[in-house]
């Protein structure tokens, strides 16, 4: 949590970045989501039919460059996901994306990134142990892994006056090491409703 905690002055520099005298579009982001263990692309109907792993996410984003067809952005998220039953996840992680806008006011995103998670078992584990030839039970509590991610999102803009969008995102996040002696990798299919709400007035139009 401590890494967690030294990124976020990146997050209020992304918010805040100006660059060669004219200002990036900047944005917040705000989502609820739901998680399955899968091999990659190996759930996406379960995500909606079977058992809810339920979560959130909110961030911020900026647009490094912006063309009549095309951004270039990042983001900068902070989430949250609890698997029903067996942990309980805090991520913190960034994302580069290439947005490609489409009439009707759509865009299709392409994206990939990574950063840090701390899992917390839903419930508590007990490790038995001796220690001066007594025997004691100690609580695994959590521990720290790293993730990646890559995401398709399909986006479609709700106010032209504000530039709000809503957006749908399907992102495949790997974690490791899950657990190091015998699971390296956990993957999970994640699918994400949210919306991006522009910081400042003055947005770029499509």
């Amino acid at each position: 949590m401590r890494k967690f905690l030294l990124l976020l002055p990146c997050l209020y520099a992304v918010v805040t970045t100006e660059g060669q005298g004219k200002k990036k579009q900047t944005y917040i982001i705000a989502a609820i989501s739901n998680a399955h263990t899968a091999k990659p692309c190996g759930s996406f109907s379960a995500l909606f039919t079977k058992e809810m792993h339920p979560g959130l996410e909110v961030g911020a984003g900026i647009n490094w460059s912006s063309k009549p067809k095309h951004d270039w952005f990042q983001e900068l998220r902070f989430g949250y996901f609890y698997h029903r039953y067996v942990q309980h996840s805090l991520s913190f992680y960034t994302d580069f994306g290439y947005r490609y806008k489409l009439p009707l006011d759509m865009a299709l995103e392409a994206r990939a990134g990574g950063g840090f998670t701390r899992v917390i078992v839903a419930n508590e584990v007990f490790v038995d142990g001796m220690d001066e030839g007594k025997q004691y039970t100690k609580i695994v509590s959590g521990r720290s892994q790293v993730i990646v991610t890559t995401s398709l999102a399909l986006n479609k803009v709700i106010s032209k006056k504000s530039g709000s969008r809503i957006f749908f995102q399907y992102q495949q996040r790997v974690l490791t090491p899950f657990v190091q002696s015998y699971i390296p990798l956990l993957p999970y299919n994640i699918a994400m409703i949210g919306a991006n709400f522009p910081i400042r007035s003055n947005h770029q139009k499509n």
